[in-house]
């Protein structure tokens, strides 16, 4: 379930994120969203009093991190929507599972069962059936869609960095230190890039974009992070299969745009799809064995 509701704000993400471009610069978004992120996980850390000295085996895991997970992720995330529709973004990151199983099972010797094959298989097909609306995807390939292709490869490499660095630290520490460092990163690129940004911003649009930033990058990473510590990296990517049916509802009710029959019928081939993937068999109660 937690997992599922993570799934639901990194679908709503593509929305929000396109509503939040036509006034914001990509860079600058990407800038101030670590930064409202990066002060509310260390400020909880700090009331927490779970603040630890980093030692230099933690910061040569989280400089990769931060590089892929927060400078290119969101700066590619951000700058591809710039070109790129939210529905066609929102089908090149769900190719995130399959990276992120392959990568898992080179990397973290992480099992890829059959099920979970098919499962994927399924979703995928759900996610094109959602995307091109049974019209068929007769898409040119553009730069803004190589540089959504770049995020994806970002977000599941992160993932496997993430899931690595969680053996030695706590879901939430490494969280804070990864954000606060690709802040770090990402703020000078943005002023290098995008000198003129203007800050005559309306109190609407801050507020978007803060409470995005609080639910997506803060709340959303900490519970998503220490979930793939769990479940695995793999079995918690296949989640990601739901942003299209996600940008689809809310592109429906925020943004007005119609809902057809083809895409329902996609809705559920994405649901069935992660269900298969993700259920797991209930043990048989044995009346003889004493518990």
């Amino acid at each position: 379930m937690l997992l599922l509701f993570c799934a639901a704000l990194y679908g709503s993400n593509f929305v929000f994120g396109s509503l939040l471009l036509k006034e914001f610069p990509a860079m600058h978004l990407s800038a101030y969203r670590l930064a409202v992120s990066s002060v509310f996980l260390m400020g909880y850390l700090f009331l927490s009093r779970r603040t630890i000295r980093l030692t230099t085996r933690d910061i040569l895991y989280l400089i990769p991190i931060a590089l892929i997970g927060m400078l290119l992720h969101q700066v590619s995330f951000f700058t591809g929507l710039q070109t790129v529709d939210a529905t066609t973004a929102a089908l090149i990151l769900s190719l995130s599972p399959i990276f992120t199983a392959i990568l898992a099972r080179i990397f973290l010797k992480e099992s890829f069962t059959l099920r979970m094959v098919v499962g994927s298989l399924v979703a995928l097909t759900g996610v094109f059936f959602v995307v091109s609306q049974g019209k068929g995807l007769h898409l040119s390939l553009t730069a803004g869609m190589g540089i959504m292709f770049i995020c994806m490869l970002a977000f599941s490499g992160s993932t496997i960095l993430m899931r690595r660095l969680t053996e030695k630290m706590d879901a939430i520490r490494a969280t804070t230190y990864s954000t606060l460092l690709g802040c770090l990163l990402v703020f000078p690129v943005a002023v290098w890039h995008e000198p003129k940004e203007q800050s005559s911003h309306s109190l609407g649009w801050w507020m978007l974009l803060i409470g995005s930033a609080l639910l997506i990058q803060g709340l959303c990473a900490i519970i998503w992070n220490n979930q793939i510590q769990k479940v695995g990296a793999a079995k918690a990517s296949v989640f990601l299969n739901l942003q299209p049916f996600v940008v689809m509802v809310l592109g429906y009710l925020i943004l007005g745009n119609p809902v057809t029959f083809t895409q329902v019928g996609g809705s559920t081939l994405i649901v069935g799809g992660v269900i298969l993937s993700t259920l797991q068999k209930i043990p048989r109660y044995n009346s003889y064995n004493k518990v």
